[in-house]
Parts: structure tokens; sequence; C-alpha cells
């Protein structure tokens, strides 16, 4: 099981030398990736009366390819993980040409993953429907793929035009890694069908046994095999490293491919905090 990092977002997003001093340092602890996670816009409160969202306004997010951009340059062998970029609100062809770009200055190293968001105001201000979203989004990776691999793409679907164009240079992956987030029976059989891995939405347990058993059988009646499918499970520090071992163990039994450790929301407050609780996370797996 390869494990990696969560970057802290919410808690180091404003400041550029912390982002090179943790992806230079989580490297150098034997962490296999970074994971990014991905909002473009913030709601307003003071505007949004009952707002219940997990973010606002207020709330700090680097653009997690614009980031992957820097930290290639960085960082020589961790692997560069959107988890996940939510794709209905970002035009396809952009995107496509955006990851193809991290991909070749990385020398290889994107896993894009992807998933459908929460938020109407953010798609409100991309441009994009929040209603279809579901839908778009299968469209969208089959177009991804396309752009990912061909010189010359001439695709016609129900939300997507392309006629004989094309993306240079591609990638250094063809195509590259797309991995879906998941939360729904329909996103589990959209994984199942159509991607390369899945990040489940929940801990080891019943509900993570039956979400596995949609994807395994949504591959399965796509004529794939669900073994080669990978599986990527997120542990959260609180300040137990027993928690976080027992944890760990446990996506492993349920035959997670990939973990990524989470600090955010521990009231670490530098970079340097953070960093030392994956050191101490990293030296008890060793």
């Amino acid at each position: 099981m390869r494990i990696g990092v969560v970057f802290p977002q919410t808690e180091l997003g404003g400041d550029p030398g912390a982002v090179r001093a943790y992806g230079q340092r989580v490297e150098e602890l034997g962490y296999t990736h970074v994971l990014a996670y991905d909002h473009v816009v913030g709601a307003d409160p003071a505007v949004h009366r009952g707002w219940a969202g997990p973010y606002d306004i207020d709330t700090t997010f680097h653009e997690p390819l614009v980031m992957f951009g820097y930290l290639a340059a960085v960082t020589t062998a961790v692997e560069l993980v959107t988890g996940v970029i939510i794709l209905p609100q970002r035009q396809t062809a952009l995107v496509a040409k955006q990851a193809a770009e991290v991909d070749l200055l990385s020398g290889g190293r994107l896993r894009f993953g992807v998933g459908l968001g929460w938020n109407a105001v953010e798609y409100e201000a991309l441009g994009e429907q929040f209603t279809n979203r579901g839908k778009r989004s299968e469209e969208q990776l089959e177009l991804l793929r396309l752009l990912w691999t061909q010189r010359s793409v001439t695709f016609e679907g129900r939300y997507h035009r392309v006629t004989g164009a094309g993306i240079a240079p591609l990638p250094v992956q063809r195509p590259i890694p797309l991995w879906i987030g998941a939360a729904s029976p329909r996103g589990y059989a959209r994984a199942g069908r159509m991607a390369d891995g899945w990040f489940p939405m929940m801990a080891p347990g019943p509900a993570l046994d039956e979400a596995k058993a949609v994807v395994d059988a949504a591959a399965r009646e796509a004529g794939r095999d669900p073994s080669q499918l990978g599986m990527e499970g997120r542990v959260t520090w609180q300040g137990d490293p027993d928690q976080i071992a027992e944890a760990i163990g446990a996506w492993a039994a349920r035959g997670a491919t990939h973990l990524s450790v989470n600090t955010m929301g521990a009231g670490l407050r530098t970079v340097d905090d953070h960093l030392a609780v994956l050191e101490s996370v990293a030296a008890a797996q060793a």
C-alpha cells in the first residue's frame, strides 16, 4: 500500500515557502504522493444565508494544478494527486491541457482524481450547470482520454464538440491515470465502469464493503477486472499515533492500494507542526 499525504490547503494556503518546504520534506520522509483538494471560489455566508458548507469565502485553497506545476520543479519523485478536481465545473479541453502540462513538467507524476462536488455557488461562478454534472462528467472522462492520447481529436457528444483538434505536447502518461471520488451508488458504478481507481468517502467497515461491491460489479459488467482498480483510503491525525496505526492497518486489510494521511483540522499551526506529525507517522510505519 502506497502511503501519501493530504496537503493542508486550509492551513498553509497563503505561503509559497510552506508549499515548497512541505513538498520537499514529505518526499524526503518517503511518502509516495501529495494529494490536494480543489475549490476555486468560496461562498460568502453574509450573502448566502444559512450557509452550511465546510468551506467559505475566507477558506484558503491553492489551485491544485498550478500548485503541482510548482511542486514538479522542486521535487523529483513524489506523485502529484488531485483528490479531487471538481471536473464538471471546468472546461474539458482546458483542463486536459493543464493536466497534460503538469504531467509533462513532472516527468509523468500526475494522478488525476476527479469528482462532482457539492457547491452550487461555485458552479454558478464558473458558468457551468450544477444539475447535470454527473452525466457531463462521464462524457468529460471519455474526451480527456482522447485528448491525452491522440494527436487529432474529432468528438461529437451531448455536451462537447471537438473537430480535428488536439493538445501538444501530449502528456508523458498516455493516458494520465483517472480516478474518481465517489459518495453515492451512481458514483461507485461510474468508478467501476470508467476509472483507473477510486477514492471512498468513508472509513473501513460495512459501508465501504457495500460501496466496493458496487464498484466491482460495475467493473465486471463493463468487461473490466475489478482487481486492477486502485482504491485510496484516508486517515486523519487526531493526536493519537495508535489510532493512526490502527486505521492504516484497517485500510490495508480492506485491500486499499493507496492511502493518504490528513493533518488538517488537528490544531497544527505551522508547516513545521504538520511535518513533525508526518515524520512521526512515517517513523512508525518504517
